[in-house]
């Protein structure tokens, strides 16, 4: 039987141990680690799904990867085509890691609905675009169907149906600058075929999805002139190291651009997520070692005589340091339970209720997500209890200062 862990046991389970000081300061100690793990599974998680959402939305309306042309590079606009053919589709599609790509042509326009006008950005897509990544962000109607022959169905967004005053089967004109300057604008006639909403501003405000035949025809292109290949790759972590293999890979007039680089200002800001996570683990943890710091020296202080007596029989420094140690893991096993009941208690609220509501202007979601992996939470309390203990071993060397005659001299 380990001896430590028995003696541990009988110091926290002792009834005068209940009516003393460092009864109510391990309580105090209880309630600060049951707090400090809390706040940093919330925190973790709050700033994990937030990452995560912000990620996806901006990655299913713009792909992971884009090709296109240098030229193209600094305008949101498709200006220049390349080439739509086998040869470097077939390198694009021998990319491993590649799950899905697909032509898209990108153009500025304005939609107009009687006397109320909008600036839009319509995004041409053909029948090879996969609706089923867009299917969780359509509230209202279907996608446009695609075919050989030109489509006049469009999808746009809720904002855009709410400032236009349109509702499925609306019919709403859509002008486009004309390929030469000096003509008026290109006028079509388009029906709303589906609603989405993707809580994220600038893509509400501003996306408009259509056939891509009509744009090529507006810009006088050829069947295989395109603005870009748009590529959605099967493990996220890995998009800057395809979009390197794939910059390599394809020709020189060409570039790959990831996601991230793309939107670099957001990306930037939710990579700040995580430092804000370290911070509040760095403060948590300070929080939970001074009172548990303080809470075994009282501990000690109220054990003296006891401390004395098995130097007395013979007992090594380690060996005690040991029992006081085994005591406070206790003590911090107890508030890493409670800790974790409240953190994952609010993870599992918000993730199936969403009772905390953030505002999507600059959040750019509505409810706040959750995430966080059993295996997260089973590190950050490992870590939470392990570097807690190496510190505590510091005051637990309070016990080689302990004299057995001077504690057992008096009773």
């Amino acid at each position: 039987m380990n001896i430590e862990l028995l003696f541990s046991r009988k110091i926290q389970g002792h009834k005068q141990h209940k009516n003393t000081a460092s009864a109510r300061i391990t309580n105090i100690a209880t309630i600060a680690v049951s707090i400090g793990i809390a706040a940093i599974i919330i925190a973790a998680s709050t700033s994990k799904g937030l990452q995560k959402e912000i990620q996806k939305k901006t990655s299913v309306f713009n792909g992971h990867i884009l090709v296109t042309l240098f030229e193209n590079n600094e305008s949101q606009v498709s200006v220049i085509p390349i080439k739509d053919n086998s040869d470097l589709r077939n390198k694009l599609k021998s990319v491993k890691n590649i799950s899905n790509l697909h032509p898209i042509i990108l153009k500025a326009g304005m939609l107009k609905n009687n006397s109320e006008f909008e600036g839009v950005l319509f995004k041409g897509v053909s029948s090879e675009f996969d609706w089923s990544i867009l299917k969780s962000f359509i509230i209202e109607g279907e996608f446009p169907k695609l075919s050989k022959d030109i489509s006049n169905e469009i999808l746009i967004s809720k904002n855009i149906a709410n400032k236009l005053s349109l509702e499925l089967g609306s019919k709403i004109q859509g002008y486009f600058q004309n390929q030469s300057s000096n003509k008026i604008p290109s006028r079509r006639m388009f029906t709303v075929s589906g609603i989405y909403s993707s809580g994220f501003p600038d893509i509400d405000d501003n996306l408009v999805y259509l056939d891509l035949l009509q744009l090529q025809k507006l810009n006088r292109w050829k069947k295989n002139d395109i603005g870009a290949f748009e590529i959605f790759v099967d493990k996220y972590s890995d998009i800057e190291k395809t979009s390197d293999f794939i910059y390599n890979e394809i020709p020189s007039d060409l570039n790959s651009i990831p996601i991230n680089r793309r939107f670099s200002s957001i990306y930037q800001w939710i990579a700040l997520f995580d430092f804000n996570v370290l911070i509040i683990l760095f403060v948590m943890l300070i929080v939970g070692i001074i009172n548990m710091a303080t809470n075994l020296l009282v501990i000690i202080l109220e054990r003296s005589r006891m401390v004395g007596l098995l130097k007395a029989i013979g007992a090594q420094n380690i060996t005690i340091q040991k029992i006081f140690l085994y005591s406070g893991a206790q003590i911090m096993l107890r508030g890493l339970f409670y800790g974790n009941l409240v953190g994952l208690g609010f993870y599992f609220v918000q993730k199936y209720f969403g009772v905390i509501k953030l505002d999507p202007s600059t959040y750019f979601v509505e409810i706040a997500p959750v995430y966080i992996s059993i295996l997260e939470v089973v590190f950050l309390n490992l870590l939470f209890l392990t570097i807690s203990l190496l510190i505590l071993w510091i005051p637990s060397k309070m016990i080689l200062k302990i004299s057995p005659s001077n504690v057992l001299r008096f009773r």
